[in-house]
């Protein structure tokens, strides 16, 4: 659909499976080499790869704790010596737990920040840097969540980081546009995941989510995927500093949907 990426190398964190896998298997559609990084699921990131394989596409697997500074150089150095050189840097890995704030661990706590914020910082740097030394006009996507808008009781280090994540990206947005370095956010909604897929089994459950969302039903991660080859494409060559919540309009408070209030 984007012919500006054909040809063109991405990294993203935490591809191997749900959202991330998506966007790399949406990428690989595009035509663009991938270098999918994992932390602990070597199978379900060599599946990604095969996938890809099979659609004539390019993908390499690459195991790296992004939350480090030695992680984020391995996918950069994967993209490099595999496809020669880098136009993308999608942050997507993320992590969650739930704990009442007066009973949440510290260690939880920097667990949290470490995937959520740490590595969004050390991925962005990664790339900043290679595209300053080579002048390339490259993209940064980060993956927030509608959770750096609505308030979410028992998760408040989740939010902390999605909330720290906007910022940061708005931040660096502004700093690196001179250079024509575009990053943008994207903050998904309640999407189908294999992370949700329990919680989604429950009818209750899902009911109590579907009375979240405007739209009636639960995001796909190829619809979340669809957002991001948007905006890694010249189609959003404006568009810098945004956050795009693809969120079935979850973000719109719902409970007013009737104007009653």
């Amino acid at each position: 659909m984007y012919k500006d990426l054909d040809g063109k190398v991405a990294v993203v964190t935490g591809g191997s499976k749900g959202i991330g896998e998506a966007i790399a298997l949406r990428l690989a559609e595009e035509k663009m080499s991938v270098v999918i990084n994992y932390h602990s699921d070597e199978e379900g990131a060599n599946e990604s790869v095969k996938a890809i394989e099979e659609k004539g596409g390019k993908a390499v697997a690459v195991q790296a704790d992004i939350g480090s500074e030695e992680g984020a150089a391995a996918l950069l150095k994967a993209a490099v010596e595999n496809f020669g050189t880098l136009h993308l840097w999608i942050n997507n890995a993320g992590m969650e737990n739930k704990s009442p704030t007066h009973e949440l661990s510290f260690d939880d706590w920097t667990k949290v920040m470490n995937v959520n914020l740490n590595g969004v910082f050390l991925g962005s740097k990664t790339a900043l840097n290679y595209f300053l030394e080579h002048d390339i006009k490259g993209t940064i996507l980060n993956m927030s969540s509608v959770h750096d808008k609505i308030p979410w009781p028992t998760f408040a280090h989740y939010t902390a980081s999605k909330g720290g994540v906007k910022i940061f990206t708005e931040t660096i947005a502004l700093e690196y546009a001179h250079k024509g370095i575009r990053v943008n956010n994207i903050s998904p909604g309640a999407i189908n995941t294999s992370i949700n897929a329990e919680k989604f089994e429950d009818e209750e459950a899902k009911q109590q989510t579907l009375n979240m969302i405007p739209l009636d039903y639960i995001g796909k991660p190829e619809e979340v995927a669809a957002a991001a080859a948007w905006l890694a494409s010249k189609e959003s060559s404006y568009v810098t500093g945004t956050t795009l919540y693809v969120d079935g309009g979850m973000t719109l408070y719902p409970s007013f949907e009737k104007g009653d209030g």
